[in-house]
């Protein structure tokens, strides 16, 4: 008896049949195109690392994401990658660490995680991204999120806003503004990015309150935010941030959460969020950040199109294709393909072009529709 179970995938993963493949293809070529005419060059790290490499060169990213094994070779742990973020920073603190700074990298490949989220129950990813590394200035970072804008709009993504956040908000704020014990700090951190005033307030952060309000559109929560930093003590961040959006003002909208924590784990002054219209949960994430291991400073972002690309899928267009009938002609196909023209060539008598999805056939040396 056939067991049943046999062809089934394992959970969070799926084959990309034709109509997925192309839209990925496509939109991946299309964000690569745009990366590159912004300056950046395109890497390709390998899928498999030293599990020990990935794990210590930046903060925030787990072990316990990561699919783990033992290496038949060298007997050391392996891990498939989880991000490329990571990848991306040692190849620029190792084979190009004489290149001259800023360097500009880009990357697209497929990376995968021992578990999806509770929203997402994917384990394997198209990621997608940019690192603008040795600096993490408001120029670089204005660069960022504008090419990160520019790279959507070419992937098809519309309607797009940016969420702009300071993920060393209380940690800088804890220092002097609103003095903290070491041991509240964590406490303080959670329950902001909780929103639960609340739990905020038992865990001594109560002068913290007001940054739950000086969220929304960009330009009446930054007020808000200058109006809590009496002493000036983000007054620098906040210059930062005006500058950033200034520069793509009206590519987007743009909105401000200071106290935002939810993936930015590893993320010094700047982060952002990016989302689309039509397009469930976040696309991306970016900011400033210093590479593990060198502590260099970087600025970049990731995309994880996955949404887009079941988007594109459901819309592909019907390809063109041109049936070659037995016999046809073999030099005027090899010039139609160079001229862009995709061929499928009968194999028997029983090939019929309509079936085979072909919408003309090779007759006098010339297509015509059917």
């Amino acid at each position: 008896m056939t067991d049943p179970t046999r062809d089934l995938l394992p959970e969070g993963l799926e084959d990309r049949l034709p109509k997925g493949a192309a839209a990925a293809a496509r939109i991946e070529r299309a964000a690569l195109e745009t990366m590159d005419g912004w300056g950046y060059d395109c890497v390709r790290p390998p899928l498999i690392e030293f599990e020990k490499s990935m794990a210590e060169r930046m903060d925030g990213i787990a072990t316990r994401r990561m699919f783990r094994f033992v290496d038949p070779r060298s007997l050391r742990t392996l891990a498939l990658r989880s991000d490329i973020t990571v990848q991306v920073g040692r190849i620029a603190a190792t084979g190009l660490a004489d290149q001259p700074r800023p360097l500009r990298l880009c990357y697209a490949g497929q990376v995968a995680r021992i578990a999806g989220e509770q929203l997402d129950p994917r384990r394997e990813h198209l990621q997608l991204g940019a690192e603008l590394i040795g600096s993490d200035t408001a120029a670089a970072a204005a660069e960022i999120v504008e090419l990160a804008i520019a790279t959507l709009e070419a992937m098809g993504a519309r309607g797009i806003s940016v969420d702009f956040t300071l993920p060393d908000l209380v940690d800088t704020l804890a220092t002097e503004e609103f003095p903290l014990e070491p041991a509240q700090v964590p406490a303080v951190r959670r329950e902001l990015d909780a929103k639960d005033a609340g739990a905020l307030k038992d865990a001594g952060g109560e002068a913290y309150l007001p940054l739950l309000y000086a969220a929304g559109p960009f330009e009446q929560a930054v007020e808000k935010l200058s109006a809590i930093d009496a002493r000036g003590v983000l007054a620098s961040r906040i210059d930062g941030l005006r500058q950033i959006a200034r520069q793509v003002g009206g590519r987007a909208r743009l909105t401000l959460d200071p106290s935002e924590r939810h993936g930015f784990q590893y993320q010094s002054w700047f982060g952002f969020t990016i989302y689309a219209e039509g397009v469930r949960g976040a696309l991306g994430r970016g900011g400033t950040y210093r590479i593990g291991g060198s502590d260099e400073p970087a600025t970049g972002f990731s995309l994880f199109p996955e949404e887009l690309v079941e988007a594109a899928a459901a819309n592909e267009p019907p390809r063109d294709a041109l049936f070659l009938p037995l016999g046809h002609d073999r030099d005027a196909a090899a010039r139609l393909r160079a001229e862009g023209w995709r061929t499928v060539a009968a194999l028997g008598e029983a090939d019929d072009a309509a079936a085979l999805g072909c919408s003309h056939t090779l007759q006098g040396g010339k297509p015509a529709r059917l």
